[in-house]
């Protein structure tokens, strides 16, 4: 017992917030700037946000950039598609980039290689580059991984449902301020004395700008894990550095990753679609002003400033009560909803209706985003940064797939798109049924009869001689911080031999 609240006094003269065994902070303060946990919390955020502002800068202008570049619809559809496939794969490298390098440097390095992207919006002439600045602007989309590792690597399983929630939403928030951004801006640059067609090129200038310096923010500012950069872990052997192939094996055969990467892309996938067809939209079928159409796209977006986080707060309530069950069931719900208020959207005609079942649709869609990384941190542990890249990915691959069938060209009305997309939300969503934990069950089914732990599950990633070396601490570490995902269970079900948190302190 000495041991143990001694240890306890040295984690709360070393952090400012209460911490685990782990180190993560048992506690989310959302106007703290305390380092290290709140403070990468706000600088993750804020750098997925102006990743987000970046590459969906093009859509609230399009109206003016299609006739000085001559873009026909399935041009403009092509760029849609481009903008966010080439974070398909990003996302999954980024999330090996998490795992064997750490969310500050990876973060930061990809979101200043892709500036340039940006910046070169302003010189292009054609359909092609056109295409191209957008495709390599959309790589930076990949930051959201490293932005829910960190998160995950920070903040203890009690609110990691919140942290991941309102770190991802509020980066979200990008692509609906960029709605209202890129219009003002354009409006100032014009009213100055510039050409329209190139008042939209210079515009591109302040999104560039903001994501070269929150690059900065995040190398300089940032720190990877409680109690240090990865860096200087590996060094002093107080950290493992782990082998690319295990965290792939571990990674790709573990059927709950690829689950929640084919559910995420009909969640934030479809968010992706919306960010980037919702303005022409509306400024197509109800003939609304440049201005308009943006301010009610913006909406869309900006609902994710309590929207996603009120998904992650969900998860984490639910957690609380009914453990990793409540979660799942929560998330099936909630994106079942989407669907269904996705293919309202895409029947009503009315402009008032209209906008309010999309304020409605962007309410559970947005909030599914957040239930999905309420569970995605506990599908493993030796491979989370994996794990994250690949839900990501998922969904970056939904918003291709939902364009390339429904958004590109005309072989469908917009209108017809969206309430085929929802159908697909509904459909896709089901397979959530088929996740199944052994320590704590799935939506119809309880925990394994075999009595498996939760160290049993997340110790299983590890070989009988890497455990001899002790590389398997601090997975032993997160499955004692984990128990509460028993839910009501927790207070009756039987500690492991070595469950006490503060004895690995």
């Amino acid at each position: 017992m000495e041991v143990s609240n001694g240890a306890e006094e040295t984690c709360q003269k070393k952090f400012a917030l209460p911490v685990d065994s782990e180190h993560k902070s048992t506690e989310f303060r959302l106007i703290s700037v305390a380092a290290p946990h709140m403070r990468a919390f706000h600088l993750s955020w804020i750098s997925f946000f102006a990743c987000f502002v970046s590459s969906f800068a093009a859509p609230p202008l399009l109206p003016v950039i299609r006739d000085n570049l001559g873009l026909t619809a399935t041009d403009i559809g092509n760029a849609g598609i481009a903008a966010v496939s080439g974070a398909v794969f990003a996302r999954i490298a980024m999330g090996t980039a998490c795992d064997l390098f750490g969310p500050r440097l990876a973060s930061a390095a990809l979101t200043l290689l892709t500036a340039p992207a940006v910046y070169c919006t302003a010189i292009a002439n054609s359909p092609t580059s056109f295409l191209l600045v957008r495709f390599f602007t959309g790589f930076s989309l990949a930051t959201f991984v490293s932005t829910q590792f960190w998160m995950s690597s920070l903040f203890s399983s009690k609110v990691v449902g919140t942290a991941n929630g309102v770190a991802g939403g509020w980066g979200n928030l990008g692509g609906g301020a960029t709605q209202l951004i890129m219009p003002l801006v354009f409006n100032l640059i014009e009213h100055i004395g510039a050409t329209q067609f190139t008042a939209w090129r210079i515009a591109f200038f302040v999104p560039g700008l903001f994501q070269t310096l929150s690059a900065y923010g995040i190398f300089f500012l940032g720190q990877d894990l409680p109690d240090g950069n990865y860096s200087q872990l590996h060094k002093s052997g107080d950290k493992h550095k782990d082998s690319f192939k295990q965290v792939l094996y571990h990674a790709v055969t573990n059927y709950r990753g690829w689950i929640l990467a084919l559910t995420y892309g009909y969640c934030f996938g479809v968010e992706l679609t919306i960010d980037n067809i919702i303005a022409q939209y509306f400024y197509d079928r109800f003939n609304v002003s440049l201005h308009t159409a943006g301010i009610i796209a913006a909406s869309f977006g900006l609902a994710n400033i309590f929207s996603r986080p009120g998904g992650g707060v969900l998860s984490d309530i639910m957690a609380t009560r009914y453990g990793m069950r409540g979660r799942l069931w929560t998330l099936w719900i909630v994106q079942t909803l989407g669907g269904v208020f996705c293919i309202l959207l895409g029947k009503v005609g009315s402009l008032g209706v209209s906008i309010a079942v999309m304020l409605i649709f962007s309410l559970f869609v947005q909030a599914a985003c957040g239930l999905t990384f309420g569970v995605a941190p506990f599908v493993s542990r030796r491979s989370l940064g994996f794990i994250s890249g690949m839900t990501g990915g998922g969904g970056n691959l939904g918003a291709v797939l939902t364009q390339v069938i429904f958004f590109r060209g005309s072989h469908y009305s917009t209108e017809t798109g969206i309430t085929l997309m929802g159908v697909m939300i509904v459909c896709c969503t089901l397979v959530i049924m088929l996740i199944h934990f052994p320590q704590w069950g799935g939506m119809f089914c309880g925990p394994s009869s075999k009595g498996t732990t939760e160290e049993d599950y997340y110790l299983s990633e590890w070989t009988a001689a890497e455990q001899d070396q002790g590389f398997h601490t601090a997975s032993l570490k997160f499955s004692d911080n984990s128990r509460n995902e028993r839910g009501k269970r927790v207070q009756q079900a039987p500690t492991p031999t070595l469950a006490n948190p503060n004895a690995y302190v």
